[in-house]
């Protein structure tokens, strides 16, 4: 599936500041940013990426930040009123 079908199925650009801690220092924490197109309230897709990250990688997470946005939206379509043709 393109993009753009995923955003007409409701899928919404969704951006995820996942804070964890550093495997060598426990007491600090790192930040890292990840987008992807995803449905909220579920976000299958991030969940899939956070249950990869508590497997695979040896950082412990804190806390998950999650901000969406409609990349397409029905005000955005407008039906155009001319036709301009270069050569």
């Amino acid at each position: 599936m393109t993009d753009l079908e995923r955003q007409l199925h409701d899928y919404r650009l969704t951006t995820a500041e996942i804070l964890y801690r550093l495997p060598d220092h426990p007491g600090l924490l790192q930040s890292f940013v990840w987008q992807t197109l995803d449905i909220a309230p579920r976000y299958p897709v991030l969940r899939k990426f956070l249950d990869h990250w508590r497997v695979h990688i040896d950082a412990p997470l804190h806390s998950v930040r999650i901000a969406q946005r409609g990349v397409v939206a029905a005000a955005e379509f407008r039906l155009a009123n001319c036709e301009l043709r270069l050569h």
